[in-house]
C-alpha cells in the first residue's frame, strides 16, 4: 500500500520515470541488497536520463535538421580537407557556449549541409537549442512577415534560437532588401547566440555578393568575428556514393576534360 502511495506520489510530481523505476525494483529481488542511497541514486539517474531523452526529441523535432547527421557518422576518409581533429572539438560546443559562429564552404556535394547539421546535433546534446533555415526560403519567409505584419515577431524567435543554421547562403547576389535582413538576422545573434552558416561561395566573395558595401561591411564584421571556418574541397560526396563519374568540384582547378566526361 504503501508502495503504490509513493508511485502515485512520484506521478503526481511528474517523476513518471522514477515511479517506473521504483516499480522494477520492488518486483526484482537483485535490488534487495542495495542500499537506500544506491536505490535512490538508480532512481534519480533513471528520472534524468528520460528527461534528457524527451528533451533531445523535443529540440531535434523543433530544430528541423535537413538531415539527421551526426559526429559519429562523419567520413573522415573522403579526401575533402576535414580535419577531424577540429570537428572533434567543435562536436564540444564550447563554440556555441561562446556564442561564436562556423562557416562552412566548399562545393556543392562537399557536405555542408551535413557538417552543419552534424555540429548542431552535438550542441543540442549540450544543452542548445537550434533551428535549420535554407537561406533563399528563410529570406522568402522575412518577405512575407514583413508584408503581413509578422517580422517583428518571426525576428525575436529567430534570435531567441542558441545556433541558428543558414544554409546555402549566397547562392546568387542579393537584393537590398535581403541584405538588409541578412545585417538585422546577424546583428541579433553577434555575441549572443551561435551560428552556423554554409555556402558554395568563398569568403573571399561573399562582400560583393551581399552587394551594399555598408551593410556588407556591417554585416561580415559581427558574422566573422570569432568564426571558426571549415573550408571543404575535392570531389562531390553524392556522386562518389551512387558510383557515377565524379564532377570536379572546382571548375578553375580541374584539368581538361575527356571526350567521355559529357556522356551519360
Amino acid at each position: 500500500m504503501l508502495l503504490n502511495t509513493t508511485i502515485e506520489g512520484l506521478k503526481t510530481l511528474r517523476l513518471d520515470a522514477m515511479a517506473a523505476a521504483l516499480a522494477e525494483q520492488h518486483q526484482q529481488a537483485a535490488y534487495a541488497g542495495l542500499g537506500f542511497e544506491e536505490r535512490l541514486g538508480l532512481l534519480v539517474d533513471r528520472e534524468l536520463t528520460e528527461r534528457s531523452s524527451r528533451r533531445m526529441e523535443r529540440c531535434l523535432k523543433t530544430a528541423r535538421l535537413r538531415t539527421p547527421a551526426t559526429i559519429e557518422d562523419i567520413d573522415f576518409r573522403h579526401p575533402r580537407g576535414l580535419n577531424r581533429a577540429q570537428i572533434l572539438t567543435l562536436a564540444q560546443a564550447h563554440w556555441a557556449d561562446n556564442h561564436h559562429a562556423i562557416v562552412i564552404t566548399g562545393p556543392t556535394g562537399a557536405g555542408k549541409t551535413y557538417l552543419a547539421c552534424a555540429l548542431a546535433h552535438a550542441a543540442i546534446r549540450n544543452g542548445h537549442t537550434a533551428l535549420y533555415l535554407r537561406a533563399p526560403r528563410m529570406f522568402d519567409d522575412l518577405a512575407i512577415a514583413r508584408a503581413d505584419g509578422r517580422l517583428s515577431r518571426l525576428m525575436a524567435a529567430w534570435a531567441r534560437i542558441g545556433v541558428l543554421i543558414i544554409d546555402d547562403l549566397l547562392l546568387r547576389p542579393l537584393t537590398g532588401d535581403q541584405a538588409a535582413d541578412l545585417l538585422e538576422v546577424v546583428e541579433d545573434r553577434a555575441r549572443l547566440r551561435a551560428t552556423i552558416i554554409t555556402s558554395q561561395l568563398p569568403v573571399s566573395h561573399w562582400h560583393e555578393a551581399i552587394g551594399d558595401p555598408t551593410i556588407a561591411d556591417a554585416a561580415l564584421d559581427r558574422l566573422l568575428e570569432n568564426a571558426n571556418r571549415i573550408e571543404l574541397a575535392g570531389e562531390s560526396m553524392r556522386r562518389a556514393a551512387d558510383g557515377t563519374r565524379p564532377r570536379q568540384a572546382d571548375s578553375a582547378k580541374a584539368p581538361a576534360p575527356s571526350p567521355e566526361a559529357g556522356r551519360s
